[in-house]
């Protein structure tokens, strides 16, 4: 087991940032740690990556622990904070000699080379990182927090402020990465963690509130709720659509298109189409909408 967390709390004056939060990241896994603003997922990384205490409880990371082995935990984990810290004057190759020297790495010529093809630094490797693009500055502090080739990667907003090709760019990172490693990630970009992540420990006021594979999270929370689009040649209301059964309520969206949540396990679309012919009515689409991460982290986290 990678990381393991066993009843954390962590405390600020009179309000508790993490309330008993415990859970487990297998080697191997690349884990979506979410949650809204607030509900300790910056808090819960630097526990684990040994930058503050919890209050109560313990963690484990690569069977070291996190209170009484800091140097150990260190030894064994790269760490991308939120707000990457990073030092502007110093060129990019000089930056990461400084990183592999506090390492003590012996090859570090070899390691920052391998570093750099990485992570796609090559045109951009001779220049101050003062003088690089956002995308670029998330680049080296990859590559910093990689350098020592750790087995852990615990990754907070790293891909924050980035345009879409930067976006595709450091997630492909991160997919190769995880195949040899063990990555623990925050970020509110949900679409990040379906393309991304293996499961997801969505968090909220400190607590955990879902816990499981990315796909039986959106199952269980969408349990016989079905979203409907469809579009008629003609009019019809509200009332007369709620009168199919199963279907929870309508909403008018434009002109003749329709949404309907039907709350059943029966799929409604070819009652739709029956009502329709019933009706004198043309469908001229329909579409049934997946439910998506998004809509889930909603519902738990209000």
């Amino acid at each position: 087991m990678s990381i393991k967390v066993n009843n954390i709390t962590k405390t600020y004056g009179t309000q508790n940032a993490l309330n008993d939060v415990s859970f487990e990241v297998k080697t191997g896994e690349i884990v979506g740690f979410l949650g809204p603003n607030g509900a300790g997922k910056s808090t819960m990384m630097k526990i684990l990556t040994c930058f503050i205490p919890q209050t109560s409880g313990s963690a484990f990371v690569c069977g070291f622990d996190v209170a009484e082995q800091s140097l150990d935990v260190r030894k064994n984990v790269g760490y991308l904070p939120e707000h990457n810290p990073l030092y502007l004057e110093m060129y990019v190759k000089e930056y990461l000699e400084f990183i592999a020297g506090l390492h003590k790495l012996k090859n570090v010529k070899e390691r920052i080379s391998e570093m750099i093809e990485m992570t796609g630094l090559q045109v951009e490797q001779k220049k101050k990182i003062g003088a690089l693009s956002k995308g670029y500055r998330q680049r080296v502090g990859l590559a910093q927090a990689l350098i020592h080739d750790p087995k852990v990667l615990i990754l907070d907003e790293p891909t924050t402020g980035l345009d879409p090709n930067q976006l595709e760019e450091i997630r492909n990172l991160i997919i190769k990465v995880g195949k040899e490693k063990t990555v623990m990630l925050s970020t509110h970009i949900m679409q990040e963690v379906e393309a991304v992540c293996d499961r997801v420990i969505i968090v909220n006021n400190g607590q955990i509130v879902a816990n499981d594979i990315t796909s039986v999270i959106q199952n269980t929370q969408t349990k016989n709720k079905q979203l409907i689009t469809v579009e008629f040649d003609k009019e019809t209301s509200r009332n007369a659509l709620k009168k199919i059964n199963g279907v929870h309520d309508a909403t008018n969206i434009k002109g003749n298109v329709w949404q309907i949540e039907a709350h059943t396990d029966k799929d409604i679309r070819t009652d739709i189409f029956q009502y329709a012919v019933q009706n004198g009515l043309a469908v001229l689409t329909l579409h049934k909408e997946e439910q998506k991460l998004e809509d889930v982290f909603k519902h738990l986290t209000k």
